[in-house]
């Protein structure tokens, strides 16, 4: 059985506690990068692999490919839901060459972000989820401090008030899922989306969604595993990535594996689980905004379950 390494902090819970915290689990240390590494970087993704956070189709040097997360199957499922808003009678084919008409017209980000994501995204069901362009400055370092705060162009969380004070206030915690000082801003996050123009590098964007997605994993990880007597290691994916670039969507997930030996830390692994050409054809868009609408409702349901499970054993000690 794997005991997690302690470190500082953890002697806050008293001899008395079996309950963990996320400093429970081990920061990884390695040789020391630039301070101003980011996504940009041609080193970033060799000093993610370097900390055992894997990129989509990365295989080990012996050859082999890290396996999916267990509830793969279900992804698919999910995804492929049909949605009533996205049947032809609500979006017609002349909507599709609207949507294609404004996609050759966004050249830059900033105009991919405003015209072209939200009719992918469709209506939210609430503002207060949603947010985006907020570093992650609160966030406690994924590697060894030398990275650029996370940053993604859009990220999906929770409401602050639906997790109990008592949960958002532990010094062990808020380091993992409160990204930002500014604390009415969404917590937990485990839906990210990165956006590129046209010029935009599709390389940085699955460098962004790589990074974003450990942060997103390592985040429900550590709620999950709050207030138990053991971290919660069971090889499934409770976070969502995805990249637009140039017409093209792609979805992946991003799962938390059990350290390799006792006192290592964790790993992060992306598999990329669809893509489509959005701008191809109306039936593909509907696919993949079919898809992208259903994974952000399912990481919903997720993140508000963690939340609800966390809440309880909190309560349940005082």
């Amino acid at each position: 059985m794997y005991y997690p390494q302690h470190t500082m902090g953890s002697s806050r819970l008293g001899s008395q506690s079996r309950l963990l915290t996320p400093a429970t689990f081990a920061t990884p240390q390695t040789t020391k990068l630039s301070k101003s590494t980011g996504v940009y970087d041609r080193d970033f993704q060799q000093h993610l692999v370097d900390n055992s956070i894997y990129p989509p189709g990365y295989w080990t040097p012996g050859g082999s490919a890290p396996a999916q997360p267990d509830n793969w199957e279900q992804f698919q499922q999910i995804l492929a839901q049909p949605r009533p808003s996205l049947a032809p009678s609500q979006f017609s084919d002349k909507d599709f060459r609207e949507f294609r008409e404004r996609s050759f017209y966004a050249r830059k980000e900033k105009q991919v972000s405003e015209h072209i994501i939200p009719i992918i995204e469709g209506k939210t069901r609430d503002a207060g989820n949603r947010a985006g362009g907020i570093p992650f400055t609160n966030l406690d370092p994924l590697t060894d401090g030398t990275l650029k705060s996370g940053n993604p162009d859009i990220y999906y969380g929770a409401r602050p008030e639906q997790l109990s004070q008592k949960v958002r206030n532990d010094p062990n915690l808020r380091g993992r899922i409160i990204p930002s000082t500014q604390r009415d801003l969404p917590l937990v996050p485990n839906s990210f989306l990165a956006v590129k123009g046209p010029s935009g590098s599709i390389e940085v964007a699955k460098r962004q969604a790589c990074y974003d997605g450990a942060l997103g994993a390592r985040g429900m990880h550590n709620l999950r595993s709050y207030g138990r007597a053991e971290p919660v290691y069971d090889n499934n994916a409770y976070t969502i990535t995805s990249t637009y670039h140039d017409g093209n969507l792609k979805m992946y997930t991003s799962h938390v594996a059990p350290p390799r030996e006792p006192g290592g830390h964790p790993e992060y692994y992306m598999h990329q689980l669809d893509g489509w050409c959005m701008d191809g054809n109306p039936e593909t868009f509907r696919r993949g905004a079919t898809a992208y609408r259903n994974g952000r409702d399912w990481a919903k349901e997720q993140r508000d379950e963690a939340i609800r499970q966390a809440n309880e054993r909190v309560n349940s000690r005082y």
